[in-house]
């Protein structure tokens, strides 16, 4: 057995529906955040350094450089033919919108790509990115607006310094959905002052408002950053592998199977990872959701 016989996941959502593998390719495209420059705050959020996710945070190359990399690396490991680029690296919606169509523009231009994933915050959505976003789709591409929501709850938003409320969320959720763009919402396990029940109720409050895709991610200790000293004081306790297996497992067997998970962990490298150890085991965490998922259906 293996996870999608338990989990309706994104990469066979996709080879079902195009008939052979999609692979998504990360992107940096210069970006920064309204919690970084100023605008909302400095710094980030308390657990964020990007580099967490993408080596190349600070200087990245240019994007069809970036997508030919990620070609030659997908071509040696799957032979797979057609991508999907992803923008990553911290917000991707927040800037001028030509500037963002020329973007998004050079992502799809090759013939090979089928569509693209846009990471953002909830704050930084405005009417008119949305308006784009359907002009893509009516292109024929396939749009996914991925909202880093994290938790549902203001008063942990507010803790490790998200910088938006759960209703921005709801708005910004509602005014996709109205114009049929699939959204992918993120949630993190394992936020400073949250238990079990906290991302439960998470999950039920977005699945009331309706979403189509989901990504979970434990929440990890990296290098240069707020988490970080919270943690070398003492101030925040990781959860161990087999709690956050036993909440990831918990939180997909409540989820309509109509809806995708895009991810059900996430890793960071070796160089910068602080704790919990195991999060750069990404197989080994795969591995044992999948075990408990048999597990329950057994």
């Amino acid at each position: 057995m293996q996870l999608s016989d338990y989990v309706n996941t994104f990469g066979q959502d996709l080879l079902q529906r195009y008939g052979e593998r999609v692979h998504k390719l990360t992107i940096n495209a210069g970006f920064t955040c309204p919690n970084r420059d100023g605008t909302k705050g400095h710094g980030g959020c308390t657990f964020c350094n990007n580099t967490s996710f993408n080596p190349n945070a600070r200087h990245p190359p240019s994007i069809a450089t970036q997508l030919e990399n990620g070609r030659q690396v997908i071509a040696k490991r799957t032979g797979a033919r057609l991508f999907m680029p992803y923008f990553q690296a911290y917000t991707n919606t927040y800037g001028d919108l030509q500037h963002l169509a020329r973007l998004y523009e050079e992502a799809i231009a090759a013939p090979d790509v089928v569509g693209l994933s846009i990471g953002t915050r909830p704050d930084c959505v405005s009417e008119e990115v949305l308006d784009l976003l359907v002009k893509y789709q009516q292109r024929g591409y396939e749009i996914w607006l991925e909202l880093g929501l994290q938790s549902a709850f203001d008063e942990t938003l507010e803790r490790i310094q998200r910088g938006h409320t759960f209703a921005e969320y709801r708005q910004t959720l509602l005014a996709a959905r109205q114009r049929g763009i699939p959204v992918c919402t993120h949630l993190i396990i394992g936020l400073p002052g949250e238990e079990r029940w906290h991302n439960l109720e998470s999950l039920n409050r977005v699945l009331e408002l309706g979403v189509e895709g989901l990504k979970l991610h434990p929440l990890h200790v990296v290098k240069h950053t707020i988490l970080a000293k919270q943690w070398q004081q003492g101030l925040y306790h990781p959860l161990d592998m087999s709690t956050y297996v036993s909440i990831a497992a918990d939180m997909i067997e409540r989820t309509p199977p109509e809806i995708v998970y895009h991810r059900v962990t996430a890793t960071a490298s070796m160089d910068i990872l602080l704790a919990p150890n195991w999060c750069h085991k990404k197989w080994a965490v795969l591995n044992a959701i999948t075990a408990t998922l048999r597990a329950i259906h057994s």
